[in-house]
Order: structure tokens, then C-alpha cells, then sequence
């Protein structure tokens, strides 16, 4: 990691920025003391394609079809004998 005094920072900020950009950091100090440090932006995410997984998945056709009243009550957590 490079440290830089405030006024060089000013004087070679594009050079300085070049070097974030290639992964490294920077501290840039005033009278020796480390004030700030320039570090890369964490890469955006790729974006999300839809129809990615189309054929690789497949859902039930009674998916959202009602649970059964056994299961609904288990969920609630009645007991079975009520």
C-alpha cells in the first residue's frame, strides 16, 4: 500500500486513481499521519438473466393448491385431537 501526502495526492490524483483501479490502495496523509485511503469499488454484480434456468426446473401443478386442513392446523400448532 502507497502513502502519499495530501499535496502530492492533489498533484497526481489520476495516476493515484489508475492504481486504485488496478486492485491497489492508497493512504494519503497530512504531516506524516494517514487520513484517508483511496481502495478499488467492489465490482458490480452481474445482472440477473431471466429464463436462465427454463427446463432445468420444474414445479408441481398443485404448488399453490390450499395445504390440507391436517397440515394447517399442524402449522398453527393445534393439536390433532381438537
Amino acid at each position: 500500500m502507497e502513502t502519499v501526502n495530501v499535496h502530492e495526492a492533489k498533484t497526481h490524483l489520476s495516476r493515484l486513481l489508475e492504481k486504485v483501479e488496478h486492485g491497489e490502495e492508497v493512504t494519503i496523509a497530512r504531516a506524516g499521519r494517514p487520513i484517508a485511503r483511496l481502495v478499488p469499488l467492489d465490482k458490480p454484480k452481474a445482472q440477473r438473466k431471466p429464463g436462465r434456468l427454463t427446463g432445468k426446473i420444474w414445479v408441481a401443478d398443485d404448488f399453490d393448491d390450499p395445504l390440507p386442513d391436517d397440515l394447517l392446523r399442524a402449522f398453527h400448532g393445534e393439536d390433532e385431537d381438537a
